[in-house]
């Protein structure tokens, strides 16, 4: 999946988790990082969503701040 789409959804849900784009806590290394994490949850497992491995990411990177 492109880099810059996944970089859009992750700041997408932060969004929905009350984030505005000036408050998102994530420097540029931190959405790679992140993006990273998701390819390899959806890699592991063909079957799962894009938008699921996505919130499971930022929610477990909120749940951690």
């Amino acid at each position: 999946m492109e880099r810059n789409l996944l970089k859009k959804m992750i700041r997408n849900c932060f969004i929905q988790y009350q984030h505005d784009f000036d408050s998102i806590p994530l420097s540029d290394v931190e959405y790679e990082k992140m993006a990273e994490e998701v390819k390899k949850m959806i890699n592991l497992n063909q079957e799962s969503d894009v938008h699921e491995a996505i919130n499971d990411a930022v929610y477990e990177y909120l749940s951690k701040w």
